[in-house]
């Protein structure tokens, strides 16, 4: 007798193949969008929505701040900035110019450091 005939055949350890999904009917190419657009369901968005602006409601009425105000407020700095004409402009790019003066060097410097730690 040969050792051949002794041998059992190997196991077959893989996992079975998981039974397939049912087909299910694909969403419409415009809710997809538009799920993807609004960041979810349309009415879990706007349930999200209702939730948070009743939270920040209840905090500008706490701190005595109108909407009409704010709309007042935004419309008055419109105003303002287009009457300002150029000067606006000007007045903006010494602001970014002043910014920069600080920003840039330690920008510059975080990045040769880390640069440096880098190797």
């Amino acid at each position: 007798m040969s050792d051949s005939q002794f041998r059992t055949p190997p196991i077959d350890v893989t996992p079975p193949a998981p039974p397939p999904l049912p087909q299910s009917r694909k969403p419409d190419m415009a809710n997809s969008a538009l799920q993807r657009f609004i960041g979810g369901p349309p009415t879990a968005v706007l349930l999200r929505l209702l939730f948070v602006s009743l939270i920040v409601g209840a905090l500008l009425v706490w701190l005595d701040i109108r909407p009409f105000e704010i709309f007042n407020a935004l419309q008055r700095f419109v105003k303002r900035l287009w009457t300002m004409g150029w000067d606006a402009v000007r007045e903006v790019a010494q602001y970014v110019l002043a910014g920069a003066v600080i920003v840039l060097p330690v920008w510059l410097l975080m990045r040769l450091f880390n640069m440096r730690g880098a190797k």
